[in-house]
């Protein structure tokens, strides 16, 4: 009988401010042991803080049963959007944003919680464009074709989860989120 116990691992690296980062090289290191070692879902983040986290691709996810959940809203400037994620673990978040007047190269972006686990769109904005940043098809687009974005692709973290959306400043955007609650296999909600 094989039993596989993880340990969640985080550490903070503290970087000098005024210098940026180029590149990481993480190289895993196991001395002066017995058994096996497995070393999963390596991840790294903005913030000393440890947010949520996306599922293995072993886990197997299975439908809350629930509906897809659709929920809108209109920022201006940014805003924080807290999306209520009844299913009982992290699931792919497609979003979409409609600028309500032109806006310049970069000043789209989204993020979780308090900040993290950013994405920007690299392209300037029309009034009328659609961004979408859609985690299920891992495309980011802007009117339906490819456009390159700086960034990670968003979650609805289980239970409550915290959006920021940044546009430019005094300009607003119609948001759009769509998501399907999901429960990891085997577990009773």
């Amino acid at each position: 009988m094989v039993i596989n116990n993880f340990i969640r691992f985080a550490e903070v690296v503290k970087l000098k401010t005024d210098k940026r980062v180029v590149s990481v090289t993480v190289q895993p290191t196991v001395t002066d042991c017995t058994g096996s070692v497995y070393f999963s879902d390596i991840q790294l983040q903005e913030g000393d803080k440890l947010t949520g986290y996306t599922q293995n691709t072993e886990t197997m996810l299975v439908n809350s049963g629930n509906a897809p959940r659709y929920q809108n809203g209109v920022v201006r400037g940014g805003e924080t959007i807290v999306l209520f994620n009844t299913g009982g673990t992290d699931a792919g978040l497609d979003l979409y944003i409609y600028p309500k007047q032109s806006m310049t190269a970069g000043s789209i972006e989204v993020g979780q919680g308090r900040g993290s686990h950013k994405c920007k769109f690299t392209a300037a904005a029309s009034a009328g464009d659609e961004f979408a940043l859609k985690a299920t098809t891992r495309e980011s687009l802007r009117n339906g074709s490819a456009t390159q974005k700086h960034g990670f692709f968003q979650y609805t973290a289980a239970y409550d989860s915290k959006h920021q959306i940044k546009v430019e400043d005094k300009k607003s955007a119609r948001v759009y989120f769509e998501y399907t609650e999901m429960n990891e296999s085997g577990v009773k909600q």
